[in-house]
Protein backbone atom coordinates (compact mmCIF):
# COMPACT_ATOMS: atom_id res chain seq x y z
CA UNK A 1 0.00 0.00 0.00
CA UNK A 2 1.15 2.41 -0.77
CA UNK A 3 0.84 5.19 1.92
CA UNK A 4 -2.67 4.63 3.59
CA UNK A 5 -3.55 7.95 5.35
CA UNK A 6 -5.36 7.50 8.33
CA UNK A 7 -8.12 8.96 10.48
CA UNK A 8 -8.95 13.00 9.97
CA UNK A 9 -10.04 15.12 12.27
CA UNK A 10 -13.10 17.65 11.47
CA UNK A 11 -11.93 20.40 13.57
CA UNK A 12 -8.86 21.80 15.01
CA UNK A 13 -7.67 20.91 18.52
CA UNK A 14 -6.92 23.54 21.20
CA UNK A 15 -3.69 24.93 20.13
CA UNK A 16 -3.74 23.84 16.53
CA UNK A 17 -5.77 26.63 15.00
CA UNK A 18 -5.39 27.94 11.69
CA UNK A 19 -1.79 30.16 11.90
CA UNK A 20 1.12 29.81 9.95
CA UNK A 21 3.81 28.68 12.34
CA UNK A 22 3.42 25.12 12.20
CA UNK A 23 5.45 24.63 8.88
CA UNK A 24 8.04 23.05 10.91
CA UNK A 25 6.01 20.69 12.86
CA UNK A 26 3.77 19.51 9.00
CA UNK A 27 7.66 18.73 7.78
CA UNK A 28 8.55 16.28 10.52
CA UNK A 29 5.50 14.59 9.76
CA UNK A 30 5.94 14.18 6.28
CA UNK A 31 8.91 12.19 7.08
CA UNK A 32 6.92 9.78 9.20
CA UNK A 33 4.70 9.32 6.30
CA UNK A 34 8.37 9.57 4.00
CA UNK A 35 9.67 6.69 6.32
CA UNK A 36 6.56 4.27 6.66
CA UNK A 37 6.19 4.44 2.62
CA UNK A 38 9.76 3.67 2.26
CA UNK A 39 9.89 0.60 4.67
CA UNK A 40 7.13 -0.83 3.53
CA UNK A 41 7.99 -1.23 -0.51
CA UNK A 42 11.30 -2.37 0.89
CA UNK A 43 9.30 -5.79 1.15
CA UNK A 44 9.23 -5.45 -2.55
CA UNK A 45 12.85 -6.20 -3.32
CA UNK A 46 13.13 -8.34 0.09
CA UNK A 47 10.25 -10.87 -0.75
CA UNK A 48 12.01 -12.24 -4.61
CA UNK A 49 15.31 -11.82 -2.39
CA UNK A 50 14.00 -14.04 0.75
CA UNK A 51 12.04 -16.69 -2.15
CA UNK A 52 15.74 -17.52 -2.87
CA UNK A 53 17.25 -17.39 0.06
CA UNK A 54 15.08 -19.67 2.15
CA UNK A 55 13.79 -21.57 -1.23
CA UNK A 56 10.07 -20.41 -0.75
CA UNK A 57 7.21 -20.98 -3.26
CA UNK A 58 4.65 -18.54 -3.92
CA UNK A 59 2.38 -18.99 -0.63
CA UNK A 60 5.02 -19.41 1.79
CA UNK A 61 6.56 -15.72 0.34
CA UNK A 62 3.24 -14.19 0.24
CA UNK A 63 3.01 -14.94 3.51
CA UNK A 64 5.61 -12.78 4.80
CA UNK A 65 3.40 -9.80 3.19
CA UNK A 66 0.44 -11.39 5.19
CA UNK A 67 2.01 -11.10 8.48
CA UNK A 68 2.83 -7.53 7.78
CA UNK A 69 -0.67 -6.64 6.95
CA UNK A 70 -1.91 -8.74 10.04
CA UNK A 71 -0.32 -6.69 12.25
CA UNK A 72 -2.31 -3.47 11.04
CA UNK A 73 -6.14 -5.67 11.97
CA UNK A 74 -3.88 -7.26 15.53
CA UNK A 75 -2.53 -3.65 16.85
CA UNK A 76 -4.57 -1.03 15.51
CA UNK A 77 -7.26 -1.29 18.90
CA UNK A 78 -3.98 -1.88 20.96
CA UNK A 79 -2.24 1.03 19.33
CA UNK A 80 -5.29 3.57 20.24
CA UNK A 81 -5.39 2.70 23.87
CA UNK A 82 -1.90 3.46 24.23
CA UNK A 83 -2.37 6.68 22.42
CA UNK A 84 -5.57 7.14 25.13
CA UNK A 85 -3.10 6.23 27.89
CA UNK A 86 0.51 8.22 26.96
CA UNK A 87 -1.06 10.22 24.59
CA UNK A 88 -0.14 11.32 20.72
CA UNK A 89 3.75 12.66 20.87
CA UNK A 90 4.85 9.55 23.29
CA UNK A 91 2.90 7.11 21.10
CA UNK A 92 4.72 8.41 17.88
CA UNK A 93 7.86 7.95 19.58
CA UNK A 94 7.02 4.57 20.77
CA UNK A 95 5.67 3.52 17.03
CA UNK A 96 9.46 5.07 15.71
CA UNK A 97 11.59 2.67 18.64
CA UNK A 98 9.18 -0.07 17.97
CA UNK A 99 9.99 -0.21 14.15
CA UNK A 100 13.93 0.17 15.19
CA UNK A 101 13.36 -3.00 17.47
CA UNK A 102 11.98 -4.90 14.44
CA UNK A 103 14.57 -3.67 11.87
CA UNK A 104 17.19 -4.34 14.34
CA UNK A 105 15.86 -8.09 14.54
CA UNK A 106 16.52 -8.84 10.92
CA UNK A 107 19.99 -9.20 11.97
CA UNK A 108 20.01 -12.12 14.22
CA UNK A 109 17.22 -13.55 11.61
CA UNK A 110 19.99 -13.23 9.09
CA UNK A 111 22.42 -14.59 10.93
CA UNK A 112 20.88 -18.03 11.68
CA UNK A 113 18.83 -17.41 8.86
CA UNK A 114 15.72 -18.17 10.23
CA UNK A 115 12.28 -17.90 8.19
CA UNK A 116 10.13 -17.72 11.61
CA UNK A 117 12.31 -15.04 12.78
CA UNK A 118 11.98 -13.10 9.84
CA UNK A 119 8.30 -13.32 10.20
CA UNK A 120 8.78 -12.50 13.97
CA UNK A 121 10.64 -8.82 12.89
CA UNK A 122 8.75 -7.85 10.14
CA UNK A 123 5.35 -8.45 12.27
CA UNK A 124 7.19 -5.72 15.19
CA UNK A 125 8.04 -3.11 12.07
CA UNK A 126 4.51 -3.09 10.90
CA UNK A 127 2.91 -3.03 14.57
CA UNK A 128 5.47 0.08 15.04
CA UNK A 129 3.71 1.58 11.41
CA UNK A 130 0.33 0.85 12.51
CA UNK A 131 1.00 2.72 15.57
CA UNK A 132 2.22 5.56 13.84
CA UNK A 133 -0.31 5.51 11.38
CA UNK A 134 -3.24 6.14 14.15
CA UNK A 135 -0.81 8.55 16.38
CA UNK A 136 0.81 10.79 13.09
CA UNK A 137 -2.72 11.17 10.66
CA UNK A 138 -4.45 13.13 13.15
CA UNK A 139 -1.84 16.08 13.28
CA UNK A 140 -2.11 16.47 9.52
CA UNK A 141 -5.44 17.21 9.63
CA UNK A 142 -5.17 20.29 13.05
CA UNK A 143 -2.02 21.15 11.65
CA UNK A 144 -3.11 25.20 10.34
CA UNK A 145 -6.72 26.29 9.34
CA UNK A 146 -9.64 23.42 8.57
CA UNK A 147 -9.51 24.80 5.06
CA UNK A 148 -6.49 23.73 3.88
CA UNK A 149 -6.44 20.54 5.68
CA UNK A 150 -7.06 18.47 2.54
CA UNK A 151 -3.47 20.41 0.96
CA UNK A 152 -1.46 19.37 3.67
CA UNK A 153 -3.13 15.79 3.46
CA UNK A 154 -2.02 15.65 -0.19
CA UNK A 155 1.45 16.89 0.59
CA UNK A 156 2.36 14.23 3.08
CA UNK A 157 0.76 11.59 0.67
CA UNK A 158 3.35 12.81 -2.05
CA UNK A 159 5.69 12.19 0.61
CA UNK A 160 4.91 8.77 1.37
CA UNK A 161 4.88 7.89 -2.36
CA UNK A 162 8.70 9.69 -2.72
CA UNK A 163 9.29 7.40 0.18
CA UNK A 164 7.96 4.09 -1.94
CA UNK A 165 9.51 5.54 -5.20
CA UNK A 166 12.90 5.51 -3.63
CA UNK A 167 12.75 2.13 -1.48
CA UNK A 168 13.03 0.25 -4.47
CA UNK A 169 16.31 1.62 -5.35
CA UNK A 170 17.72 1.36 -2.38
CA UNK A 171 16.65 -2.28 -1.47
CA UNK A 172 17.58 -3.08 -5.08
CA UNK A 173 21.02 -1.48 -4.65
CA UNK A 174 21.73 -2.78 -1.05
CA UNK A 175 20.16 -5.87 -1.08
CA UNK A 176 19.73 -7.63 -4.17
CA UNK A 177 22.82 -5.78 -5.95
CA UNK A 178 24.64 -7.29 -3.19
CA UNK A 179 23.95 -10.80 -3.39
CA UNK A 180 24.05 -13.91 -5.45
CA UNK A 181 19.97 -14.44 -5.83
CA UNK A 182 19.40 -11.02 -6.79
CA UNK A 183 22.47 -11.12 -9.86
CA UNK A 184 21.77 -14.27 -11.44
CA UNK A 185 19.40 -15.60 -14.11
CA UNK A 186 16.04 -15.95 -13.17
CA UNK A 187 16.00 -19.81 -12.03
CA UNK A 188 19.09 -20.32 -10.56
CA UNK A 189 20.40 -22.80 -8.35
CA UNK A 190 22.20 -21.42 -4.77
CA UNK A 191 24.46 -23.58 -3.01
CA UNK A 192 24.08 -23.80 0.98
CA UNK A 193 27.27 -21.23 1.07
CA UNK A 194 25.89 -18.41 -1.51
CA UNK A 195 22.23 -18.65 0.82
CA UNK A 196 23.72 -17.68 4.22
CA UNK A 197 25.78 -14.77 2.21
CA UNK A 198 22.49 -13.86 0.44
CA UNK A 199 20.92 -13.77 3.62
CA UNK A 200 23.18 -11.74 5.75
CA UNK A 201 23.18 -9.10 2.58
CA UNK A 202 20.23 -7.77 4.87
CA UNK A 203 22.17 -6.59 7.40
CA UNK A 204 23.69 -3.32 6.39
CA UNK A 205 20.31 -1.80 4.75
CA UNK A 206 17.94 -2.61 8.04
CA UNK A 207 20.61 -1.26 10.45
CA UNK A 208 20.49 2.36 8.39
CA UNK A 209 16.91 2.28 8.81
CA UNK A 210 16.75 1.36 12.36
CA UNK A 211 19.51 4.39 12.89
CA UNK A 212 17.52 6.24 11.07
CA UNK A 213 14.50 5.66 13.05
CA UNK A 214 16.40 6.23 16.48
CA UNK A 215 17.26 9.86 15.02
CA UNK A 216 14.43 10.70 14.31
CA UNK A 217 12.42 9.10 17.28
CA UNK A 218 14.99 11.59 19.65
CA UNK A 219 13.96 14.66 16.96
CA UNK A 220 10.53 14.42 18.07
CA UNK A 221 10.76 13.41 21.48
CA UNK A 222 12.26 16.57 21.91
CA UNK A 223 9.89 18.25 19.57
CA UNK A 224 6.81 20.31 20.75
CA UNK A 225 3.58 18.78 19.20
CA UNK A 226 0.21 20.41 19.34
CA UNK A 227 -1.89 18.90 22.07
CA UNK A 228 -5.17 17.46 20.18
CA UNK A 229 -6.59 15.22 23.44
CA UNK A 230 -9.12 17.59 24.24
CA UNK A 231 -10.45 17.99 20.76
CA UNK A 232 -10.93 14.23 20.61
CA UNK A 233 -12.50 14.07 23.70
CA UNK A 234 -15.33 16.47 22.13
CA UNK A 235 -15.57 14.57 19.20
CA UNK A 236 -16.30 11.24 20.99
CA UNK A 237 -18.93 12.69 23.10
CA UNK A 238 -20.50 13.74 19.55
CA UNK A 239 -21.05 10.60 18.62
CA UNK A 240 -23.73 9.31 20.93
CA UNK A 241 -26.88 8.65 19.24
CA UNK A 242 -25.51 8.24 15.71
CA UNK A 243 -24.65 5.00 13.50
CA UNK A 244 -22.21 4.56 11.05
CA UNK A 245 -24.17 1.42 8.93
CA UNK A 246 -26.78 4.27 8.31
CA UNK A 247 -24.14 5.30 5.61
CA UNK A 248 -23.75 3.58 2.29
CA UNK A 249 -20.65 5.41 1.50
CA UNK A 250 -19.07 3.96 4.47
CA UNK A 251 -20.22 0.55 4.50
CA UNK A 252 -19.43 -0.28 0.83
CA UNK A 253 -16.00 1.51 1.66
CA UNK A 254 -14.75 -0.73 3.99
CA UNK A 255 -14.59 -3.74 1.94
CA UNK A 256 -13.62 -1.38 -0.96
CA UNK A 257 -10.32 -0.47 1.21
CA UNK A 258 -9.79 -4.13 2.06
CA UNK A 259 -10.17 -5.39 -1.54
CA UNK A 260 -7.93 -2.79 -3.24
CA UNK A 261 -4.92 -3.55 -0.27
CA UNK A 262 -4.81 -6.79 -2.11
CA UNK A 263 -4.64 -5.76 -5.60
CA UNK A 264 -1.95 -2.84 -4.64
CA UNK A 265 -0.02 -5.39 -2.36
CA UNK A 266 -0.30 -8.17 -4.88
CA UNK A 267 1.22 -6.52 -7.44
CA UNK A 268 3.90 -4.59 -5.63
CA UNK A 269 5.24 -8.04 -3.93
CA UNK A 270 4.84 -10.58 -7.01
CA UNK A 271 6.46 -7.83 -9.57
CA UNK A 272 10.02 -8.35 -9.45
CA UNK A 273 9.29 -12.28 -10.08
CA UNK A 274 6.67 -11.11 -12.74
CA UNK A 275 9.08 -8.94 -14.97
CA UNK A 276 12.27 -11.44 -14.30
CA UNK A 277 10.49 -14.41 -16.30
CA UNK A 278 11.98 -15.52 -18.83
CA UNK A 279 8.80 -15.07 -21.35
CA UNK A 280 7.97 -11.35 -20.00
CA UNK A 281 11.42 -9.32 -19.32
CA UNK A 282 14.24 -12.20 -19.09
CA UNK A 283 15.80 -9.74 -16.43
CA UNK A 284 17.58 -10.33 -13.20
CA UNK A 285 15.82 -9.56 -9.91
CA UNK A 286 18.32 -6.68 -9.50
CA UNK A 287 17.71 -5.11 -13.31
CA UNK A 288 13.88 -6.32 -12.08
CA UNK A 289 14.03 -3.55 -9.03
CA UNK A 290 14.41 -0.72 -11.25
CA UNK A 291 10.83 -0.89 -12.85
CA UNK A 292 9.56 -1.71 -9.84
CA UNK A 293 10.82 2.04 -8.96
CA UNK A 294 8.81 3.23 -12.15
CA UNK A 295 5.85 1.45 -10.84
CA UNK A 296 6.25 3.15 -7.56
CA UNK A 297 6.70 6.35 -9.45
CA UNK A 298 3.45 6.29 -11.54
CA UNK A 299 2.02 5.94 -8.39
CA UNK A 300 3.12 9.40 -7.11
CA UNK A 301 2.49 10.92 -10.45
CA UNK A 302 -0.84 9.53 -10.61
CA UNK A 303 -1.30 11.47 -7.32
CA UNK A 304 -0.85 14.84 -8.66
CA UNK A 305 -3.01 14.22 -11.68
CA UNK A 306 -5.60 12.93 -9.93
CA UNK A 307 -5.48 15.65 -7.68
CA UNK A 308 -5.58 18.39 -10.94
CA UNK A 309 -8.76 16.42 -12.07
CA UNK A 310 -10.57 16.55 -8.77
CA UNK A 311 -10.62 20.11 -9.17
CA UNK A 312 -12.78 19.97 -11.85
CA UNK A 313 -14.58 16.39 -11.86
CA UNK A 314 -16.20 14.42 -9.03
CA UNK A 315 -13.90 12.17 -7.23
CA UNK A 316 -16.51 9.15 -7.85
CA UNK A 317 -16.14 9.64 -11.71
CA UNK A 318 -11.95 9.66 -11.42
CA UNK A 319 -12.15 6.83 -9.52
CA UNK A 320 -14.00 5.03 -11.87
CA UNK A 321 -12.38 5.85 -14.86
CA UNK A 322 -9.17 5.22 -13.20
CA UNK A 323 -10.44 1.62 -11.91
CA UNK A 324 -11.30 0.67 -15.85
CA UNK A 325 -7.41 1.50 -16.37
CA UNK A 326 -6.08 -0.33 -13.94
CA UNK A 327 -8.68 -3.63 -14.98
CA UNK A 328 -7.37 -2.91 -18.80
CA UNK A 329 -3.42 -3.31 -18.04
CA UNK A 330 -4.30 -5.82 -15.95
CA UNK A 331 -6.10 -8.04 -18.02
CA UNK A 332 -3.03 -7.21 -20.88
CA UNK A 333 -0.63 -8.35 -18.24
CA UNK A 334 -2.26 -11.64 -17.42
CA UNK A 335 -2.65 -12.73 -21.05
CA UNK A 336 -0.19 -11.12 -22.98
CA UNK A 337 3.86 -11.89 -22.90
CA UNK A 338 7.05 -9.85 -23.18
CA UNK A 339 7.59 -6.59 -23.04
CA UNK A 340 3.87 -5.80 -23.51
CA UNK A 341 2.74 -7.39 -20.09
CA UNK A 342 5.77 -6.33 -18.67
CA UNK A 343 4.39 -2.60 -19.36
CA UNK A 344 1.04 -2.95 -18.45
CA UNK A 345 1.76 -4.14 -14.73
CA UNK A 346 4.03 -1.06 -14.71
CA UNK A 347 1.62 0.69 -15.74
CA UNK A 348 -1.25 0.07 -12.98
CA UNK A 349 0.70 1.75 -10.69
CA UNK A 350 -0.56 5.20 -12.19
CA UNK A 351 -4.57 3.77 -12.36
CA UNK A 352 -3.62 2.44 -8.71
CA UNK A 353 -2.73 5.85 -7.34
CA UNK A 354 -5.72 7.87 -6.61
CA UNK A 355 -8.12 4.83 -4.78
CA UNK A 356 -6.75 4.10 -1.36
CA UNK A 357 -7.12 8.15 -0.70
CA UNK A 358 -10.16 8.64 -2.91
CA UNK A 359 -11.80 5.73 -1.45
CA UNK A 360 -11.33 6.95 1.98
CA UNK A 361 -12.39 10.12 1.31
CA UNK A 362 -15.48 9.27 -0.30
CA UNK A 363 -15.89 6.43 2.80
CA UNK A 364 -16.00 9.57 5.19
CA UNK A 365 -17.81 12.02 3.47
CA UNK A 366 -21.17 13.07 5.13
CA UNK A 367 -19.88 10.98 8.73
CA UNK A 368 -20.04 14.12 10.17
CA UNK A 369 -19.21 13.53 14.30
CA UNK A 370 -19.02 10.08 13.21
CA UNK A 371 -15.94 10.76 11.27
CA UNK A 372 -12.59 9.53 13.78
CA UNK A 373 -14.91 6.22 14.55
CA UNK A 374 -15.02 5.33 10.36
CA UNK A 375 -11.85 6.45 9.58
CA UNK A 376 -10.55 3.72 12.31
CA UNK A 377 -12.66 1.31 10.50
CA UNK A 378 -11.03 2.07 7.33
CA UNK A 379 -7.56 1.75 8.85
CA UNK A 380 -8.33 -1.45 9.35
CA UNK A 381 -8.97 -2.48 6.57
CA UNK A 382 -5.66 -2.24 5.51
CA UNK A 383 -5.54 -5.70 7.24
CA UNK A 384 -6.86 -6.71 3.49
CA UNK A 385 -2.53 -6.62 2.69
CA UNK A 386 -2.87 -10.25 4.34
CA UNK A 387 -5.34 -11.62 1.64
CA UNK A 388 -2.21 -11.41 -0.76
CA UNK A 389 -1.42 -14.67 0.26
CA UNK A 390 -4.49 -16.46 -1.32
CA UNK A 391 -2.58 -14.72 -4.75
CA UNK A 392 0.38 -16.20 -3.97
CA UNK A 393 -1.85 -19.93 -3.70
CA UNK A 394 -3.11 -19.32 -7.10
CA UNK A 395 0.34 -18.67 -8.22
CA UNK A 396 1.42 -22.02 -7.42
CA UNK A 397 -1.72 -23.79 -8.38
CA UNK A 398 -2.38 -21.85 -11.93
CA UNK A 399 1.03 -20.22 -12.61
CA UNK A 400 2.29 -16.71 -11.30
CA UNK A 401 0.33 -14.78 -15.14
CA UNK A 402 -2.76 -16.47 -14.26
CA UNK A 403 -2.95 -15.33 -10.88
CA UNK A 404 -3.27 -11.55 -11.38
CA UNK A 405 -7.07 -12.23 -12.78
CA UNK A 406 -7.46 -11.75 -8.81
CA UNK A 407 -6.01 -8.21 -9.41
CA UNK A 408 -8.71 -7.78 -12.05
CA UNK A 409 -11.38 -8.94 -9.95
CA UNK A 410 -10.44 -6.76 -7.25
CA UNK A 411 -10.54 -3.77 -9.73
CA UNK A 412 -14.40 -4.19 -10.42
CA UNK A 413 -15.09 -3.80 -7.14
CA UNK A 414 -13.58 -0.45 -7.23
CA UNK A 415 -15.35 0.17 -9.94
CA UNK A 416 -18.76 -0.73 -8.44
CA UNK A 417 -17.80 1.73 -5.58
CA UNK A 418 -16.89 4.54 -7.80
CA UNK A 419 -20.46 4.20 -9.90
CA UNK A 420 -22.73 2.63 -6.87
CA UNK A 421 -20.91 1.86 -3.33
CA UNK A 422 -20.19 5.89 -3.24
CA UNK A 423 -23.15 7.02 -2.52
CA UNK A 424 -24.11 8.47 0.77
CA UNK A 425 -27.25 8.87 3.00
CA UNK A 426 -30.16 10.94 1.95
CA UNK A 427 -29.96 12.78 5.22
CA UNK A 428 -25.54 13.02 4.37
CA UNK A 429 -26.43 14.65 1.03
CA UNK A 430 -29.04 17.32 2.68
CA UNK A 431 -26.76 18.62 5.12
Amino acid sequence: MAGPTGAVAQRPAAGAGGGSGYGATLSLLATLFFMWGFITVINGTLLPHLRSVFDLNYTQTTLIESVWFIAYFVASIPSAMLIERIGYKRSIVTGLIVMAAGAVLMVPASMIPSYSVVLAALFIIAAGITLLQVAANPYVAVIGSPETSSSRLNLVQAFNSMGTTLAPLFGGYLILGRSTSGTAAAGAVLTPAERLADAQSVQLPYLIVAAVLVVLAVVIARFRLPDINAAQRHSRAERRGHSLWRHPNLVFGIPAIFIYLIAEIGVGNLFINFVSAPEIGNLTHEQASHYLFLLWGGMMVGRFLGSLLMQRIPAERVLAAFSIGALAVMLVATFATGPVAMWALISVGLFHSIMFPTIFTLGIRGLGPLTEEGSGLLIMAIAGGALVIVQGWLADAYGLQTSFLLTAACELYVLFYAVYGSRTAPEAAAG
